[in-house]
């Protein structure tokens, strides 16, 4: 039995809250008597002035981390799901989720204004071309701005008057402490959040049997069934960091829901979907949305 394991994790506030509360989560479901918390600087985390599509994808906030796994200087990786490719990096495994955090979406602006009441033709804050396609169906006039960095860091460039608004994760502020600056908060049916947003992901290798077994006591299963579902939809659609694509499944007693919402490329079309089935077959649901979605948007939401 291990008595002392090392989790690696980002290096942001945020990050380091989250593996936080995952070494809370071992240390109460295990025999392990000393968790270690090691930061790892990702290329996500060293280039905020472009598009994360630019540097490396999504793989831009873990594939640092995962080196560290694969080299056995970490034990297990803690991930902002959201973050992840949704192939596994071969020798690694993801299979664990903590309780999902609040997914929603929310609204920061300077006159603690909702997005109705922006002025005309506002600027607002986001890296995501699904929260920008999301937003100009809500509001056909809005300008959308690139913002990178952490969450500390876009709230300081709003009050610099750089943008009118910023759009972020519920989660996120919340963990932070900053839930005072929230403007407003938007229902999953107004905006719908990207497949994993609020999920806590925790890896490890693939051939560790024992701490296999220790994470598959900290799994959250009902968080661990609605991911299948929306994880799924991104496989099926092979879609990466700049496909423009929410999806959101929560279960209702046997079943589960699963909507979802694609954008074209241009951002000019819109293609949605809800279904529901057994919670059994949360991953055929998510196939089988994506094969659909793919099919009716034609492959338009790639480049």
């Amino acid at each position: 039995m291990k008595n002392k394991i090392i989790i690696g994790s980002r290096g942001s506030k945020l990050a380091l809250i989250y593996a936080e509360r995952a070494r809370t989560e071992l240390l109460r479901n295990s025999q392990i008597e000393s968790i270690e918390i090691k930061s790892i600087t990702t290329t996500g985390d060293t280039m905020t002035d472009v598009r994360v599509s630019e540097h490396g994808g999504k793989g831009a906030f873990c594939k640092a981390i995962e080196q560290e796994l694969l080299n056995k200087n970490i034990d297990i990786a803690v991930h902002a799901l959201k973050d992840m490719p949704t192939d596994e990096t071969k020798g690694l495994l993801t299979n664990c989720f903590l309780e999902r955090n609040n997914p929603r979406e929310i609204l920061i602006s300077n006159d603690n204004k909702n997005i109705k009441d922006l002025k005309l033709n506002a600027v607002i804050g986001t890296s995501s071309f699904r929260r920008e396609f999301q937003l100009k169906n809500i509001r056909e006039d809005l300008n959308c701005k690139l913002i990178r960095g952490n969450v500390d860091t876009r709230i300081k460039k709003l009050n610099e008057n750089l943008y009118d608004a910023i759009i972020l994760s519920y989660a996120g502020v919340k963990s932070l402490g900053l839930e005072e600056k929230i403007s407003q908060t938007f229902a999953t049916s107004e905006i719908i959040p990207s497949a994993g947003q609020g999920v806590i992901a925790l890896q490890c290798r693939k051939n560790d049997q024992e701490l296999i077994k220790i994470l598959n006591k900290v799994n959250h299963k009902p968080t661990h069934n609605c991911t299948k579902a929306e994880r799924n939809v991104l496989k099926v659609l092979e879609g990466d960091c700049e496909t423009a694509v929410g999806a959101f499944a929560k279960i209702d007693k046997n079943k589960i829901d699963l909507v979802v919402e694609l954008f074209s490329f241009d951002g000019k079309q819109r293609f949605y979907l809800k279904l529901s089935k057994d919670l059994k077959l949360a991953s055929e649901l998510g196939k089988e949305v994506g094969e659909i979605l793919k099919k009716q948007s034609n492959n338009s939401y790639k480049k």
